[in-house]
């Protein structure tokens, strides 16, 4: 970890103590900062605000200070990426010109190690994983390491202190930390994909949405790479105007791109990386991923050998089309990560069996018209759950599928699910929607689905 004195005497708030607000204060106070840590929530029991109180940290737990901004100096204030910028601690540090930063910016500030950054609205926890196992087989001959972190769930901060100079950070990015990013030069940054409709609760337009997305680029140099989907054009020409870096771009078919799928492989302009069909991953998007993951190790100097390794074993990322079992020669996919409309377009036709799917969760007030074309080509079945139950049957009768069954809960879609499905099918969770309506996060959506499949193997 690099020494740095940005930090050092600076008094600091850190607004949230989730995973990264207690790793981004154990690293600033090793970085020389003074500490005001603040959360809502009461803290009296929580371990973690214990501990940073035996440091030297103010806790301040169960409300917002907002007196505290103008009563006292700050020099910055990090905030947990989730925390909206309407949060009252928030709107009062930019009124008072407070730098308000995410705990990205800090950890690789200090990271000796170089870095890659990926973004997305789909695909990019998928791309992340596949770029660094490749960059790791690429690294262990010589016992050094790729670590996957940031959105991915390892905060970076619990990272840097371990990653040398020798070693690769591999980060995926939200749009969530990137508006909190202002000063970060990954040696690879990529942009797997933009779509409308994501997150607009949090970022209210989509061109705060784009701009959030082109931080990952913005400070950027001349002797850096950014990796641009050629496919989405309008996109890329605002890539284009925000990055210094030098451009390449990928595309699923144009072989006017640096790197395409054409022919049965993955390609670039130097030749043939390796078959799609040796991939192990399902569908077109994850030959995407496959191939964004393919240039970035490039780029950090893996080979074709270290690509074809990886992409021939990677099974997937849990809750991203993850394989779970065949029961009863009927193979059975989660993808509880499926947390808006968009992924639900890629995961679905994702197989060439018949599928009965189970959708469902939070209703953020969209319809699901635009699904109807796939559930017709793909879906024979459909089982339906939480909010968005009967909006989804409204898609579902227009796509003409005459099996459509509304259950009130998860537990009890997947047993009847099953019960629909016949030998050599497909059962897919997709539920295009967040699942915040019955549960705290997609991952545990995901896990409940995963043991109520295992219930099933039981009965």
């Amino acid at each position: 970890m690099r020494q740095i004195k940005k930090y050092v005497d600076k008094n600091i708030l850190v607004l949230g103590l989730g995973k990264s607000g207690f790793a981004v204060s154990m690293l600033l106070l090793k970085l020389g900062a003074k500490l005001t840590l603040n959360d809502q929530a009461e803290l009296a029991q929580n371990e973690h605000a214990q501990k940073l109180k035996e440091l030297g940290v103010r806790v301040i737990g169960g409300h917002h200070p907002v007196e505290l901004l103008s009563d006292e100096h700050f020099d910055y204030l990090v905030k947990n990426p989730g925390i909206p910028y309407d949060n009252p601690m928030v709107k009062k540090a930019l009124d008072l010109s407070i730098p308000v930063i995410t705990e990205p910016e800090i950890a690789l500030n200090v990271s000796e190690a170089p870095y890659v950054c990926v973004t997305g609205s789909n695909g990019k926890t998928t791309t992340v994983m596949l770029t660094q196992q490749i960059l790791e087989h690429h690294l262990a001959p010589q016992n050094h390491h790729a670590y996957a972190v940031g959105n991915i769930g390892v905060p970076i901060s619990e990272v840097v202190e371990k990653a040398t100079k020798d070693d690769i950070l591999v980060v995926e990015m939200s749009s969530f930390q990137l508006l909190g990013v202002t000063d970060i030069d990954p040696k690879v940054a990529a942009i797997v994909d933009i779509y409308h409709n994501v997150h607009l609760d949090y970022h209210k337009t989509f061109a705060n949405y784009v701009n959030a997305k082109l931080n990952v680029t913005r400070t950027q140099t001349s002797q850096d790479y950014f990796l641009a989907n050629f496919d989405q054009k309008e996109i890329l020409a605002k890539e284009k105007e925000a990055t210094k870096a030098k451009v390449l771009t990928f595309s699923e078919n144009d072989q006017a791109a640096d790197y395409f799928i054409a022919d049965g492989y993955l390609q670039s302009h130097e030749g043939k990386i390796m078959k799609t069909q040796d991939m192990k991953l399902p569908g077109i998007h994850n030959q995407q991923n496959a191939l964004v993951a393919s240039a970035i190790a490039q780029m950090m100097g893996a080979n074709d050998d270290d690509i074809r390794k990886v992409l021939t074993t990677f099974t997937g990322a849990k809750h991203r089309l993850q394989y779970v079992m065949t029961l009863d020669d009927r193979k059975i996919y989660n993808d509880s990560k499926s947390t808006n409309i968009e992924a639900a377009t890629v995961a679905i036709p994702s197989f060439s069996e018949p599928e009965v799917l189970i959708a469902g969760g939070l209703d953020r007030g969209f319809n699901f018209d635009s699904l109807v074309p796939l559930l017709k080509k793909h879906v024979k079945a459909i089982v339906l759950y939480g909010e968005t139950r009967y909006l989804l049957a409204d898609a579902a009768r227009k796509a003409g599928i005459k099996e459509i069954v509304i259950e009130n809960s998860l537990q009890e879609a997947v047993p009847k699910a099953y019960e629909l499905t016949s030998p050599g099918d497909v059962l897919l969770f997709s539920p295009a929607c967040a699942s915040w309506d019955q549960f705290r996060t997609f991952e545990e959506r995901g896990d409940y689905f995963v043991n109520f499949v295992k219930e099933l193997k039981t009965k």
